[in-house]
C-alpha cells in the first residue's frame, strides 16, 4: 500500500508588493503520533521578510528543522543571493549536514527536498535536491511550469 502525500507550498506578492507564503503540513500519511512537521515551524518549512521575500519548501520536513532552511534561504537573499543561489545553498548545507545513514553509496542525500523562493522584486526560483523537478508559476505572462534547478541528478527511471 503506497502512503499518500502531498505537501504544497505556496507564495504570493499582491500588487502592493507585499510578500505572504503558506506551505501545508501533514504531507506524511499515518504519521507518528506528537510528530510535528517543519510546515508550522517558522523558519524550517517557511519564512517570509516582506523587506527581503519568501521560502517554502516540501520533502523531508526533518532536514528543515535540523537546518532551518527557509530562515537561512531568506537571510542569504538578504546578503545579495539570487533566489536560485539562496536555495542552491540551503541544499547544500542540508547534504553536509545530512547524517551517513541517510545517504547513498556516493555520499548524497537518499530523501527529496525543495525550496521555492520568491524575492521583493519578484525574481523566484525552485531548487531541488533531486532532479529534473517542476514547479508552477503565475505571473504578468501567464501560468506554467519553470524547471528547478537541482544538486543531483536522478538516475532515468527512478523518483526521490
Amino acid at each position: 500500500y503506497r502512503r499518500p502525500t502531498g505537501t504544497v507550498h505556496c507564495a504570493t506578492m499582491n500588487t502592493a508588493g507585499d510578500i505572504s507564503c503558506t506551505t501545508s503540513p501533514s504531507g506524511l500519511a499515518f504519521k507518528v503520533p506528537g510528530r510535528v512537521g517543519d510546515s508550522p515551524i517558522i523558519g524550517a518549512g517557511l519564512y517570509v521578510d516582506n523587506a527581503i521575500g519568501s521560502c517554502g519548501s516540501t520533502g523531508r520536513g526533518e532536514a528543515n528543522l535540523q537546518n532551518l532552511c527557509c530562515h537561512a534561504a531568506v537571510e542569504l537573499m538578504r546578503g545579495g543571493a539570487s533566489p536560485e543561489e539562496a536555495g542552491l545553498e540551503a541544499l547544500k548545507r542540508v547534504a553536509q549536514h545530512t547524517s551517513p545513514r541517510l545517504k547513498d553509496n556516493r555520499g548524497r542525500p537518499k530523501f527529496g527536498l525543495r525550496f521555492y523562493l520568491l524575492a521583493k522584486d519578484g525574481r523566484h526560483a525552485g531548487t531541488s535536491m533531486w532532479g529534473p523537478a517542476e514547479f508552477a508559476v503565475t505571473d504578468s505572462e501567464g501560468s506554467r511550469l519553470e524547471s528547478c534547478q537541482h544538486l543531483y541528478r536522478q538516475p532515468k527511471g527512478k523518483k526521490k
